[in-house]
């Protein structure tokens, strides 16, 4: 586990709920793959040998911070070519918050998309910035 602290999200007299970043992570990953022009998420080192044994990573290529002002998330995409960027990134931005919005009740500060590569066609490698 993360050394961030968890988010109480709701205390009354039965309890307390609280979500890990983890969680968010894996909500963002899951709700950005939903999105039409996505190619795939940049993970690191380690996400991609999980893959290799078969083991999915859900998270790869999501960032979540938590700040004073809020939560902070950080999305590394590599999307389709002849897309428009700036429209899958609004996509992106809008699906993210929304699924976490639905299953969290949490308001996201920031959502970030970072581009870092374009796939080209099908068989050929990507392009990084």
């Amino acid at each position: 586990m993360s050394e961030q602290p968890l988010l109480n999200v709701s205390e009354d007299n039965l309890g307390k709920v609280e979500i890990a970043p983890e969680v968010i992570e894996v909500i963002a990953g899951i709700a950005a793959t939903e999105v039409d022009g996505l190619y795939a998420m940049r993970g690191n080192f380690a996400s991609g040998v999980a893959e290799r044994f078969g083991k999915k990573a859900h998270s790869k290529g999501v960032k979540v911070e938590l700040t004073e002002s809020g939560i902070s998330i950080d999305l590394f995409v590599i999307l389709n070519f002849g897309v428009s960027i700036p429209q899958v990134a609004q996509l992106l931005q809008s699906n993210i918050r929304q699924t976490l919005k639905n299953m969290t009740a949490l308001d996201i500060d920031e959502i970030n998309v970072h581009v870092v590569g374009i796939q080209m066609e099908e068989g050929s490698d990507e392009i990084e910035a």
